[in-house]
């Protein structure tokens, strides 16, 4: 992270995260008091560059750390830094090299995605959902985590989040979350 000029802290004046309590996300780098934390900005960003979600989708919404870059979001706001156990839901891993979006989240908010996304057919969405992994040169997009959707009565729904690298699709889906369809 190194010094912000923009806003004049260096990174050894800034706050070491408190992994009991949930401290909300500043809304730009430059507002950053927790070192290494992210940014309410970065977070959408990354939500509308990966996904196509529409920042608005947020607006109503406001996003929190607990622990080492488990960011959830919540349908509202609270004061900051709160400890309770659980605030909204879990949407994001942050603090690895690649950020890793939720099973939770894609479900809820998967359907406003136009960009990674990759429909399965009825077979794959089967195995997806029972948490194997499948080959599938089909997909033209980008590497990295996808939103794996099936098409139910019409509308295209989310199952979860995949992993798409070297034509196959490994599905995320947590081991208490899979289930035999």
């Amino acid at each position: 992270m190194g010094n912000d000029a923009s806003n004049g802290v260096s990174e050894g004046d800034l706050e070491q995260n408190d992994g009991q309590q949930f401290g909300r996300l500043p809304a730009t780098a430059a507002e950053r008091t927790v070192e290494g934390r992210a940014s309410r900005e970065a977070v959408v960003d990354y939500f509308a560059d990966r996904f196509g979600i529409a920042p608005e989708t947020f607006d109503d919404h406001t996003f929190w750390e607990k622990g080492a870059g488990k960011i959830w979001v919540y349908g509202g706001s609270a004061p900051s830094p709160v400890e309770i156990e659980a605030l909204g839901m879990t949407c994001l891993r942050t603090r690895q090299e690649h950020w890793k979006p939720t099973t939770d989240f894609v479900q809820r908010f998967g359907r406003e995605a136009d960009e990674c996304v990759i429909e399965l057919e009825p077979d794959e969405a089967r195995a997806f959902a029972a948490g194997e992994d499948r080959d599938l040169e089909r997909w033209d997009g980008d590497w990295g985590y996808l939103i794996a959707a099936h098409d139910v009565a019409g509308e295209l729904e989310p199952i979860g989040v995949g992993l798409y690298v070297h034509g196959e699709l490994r599905s995320m889906v947590p081991k208490g979350r899979q289930r035999e369809l």
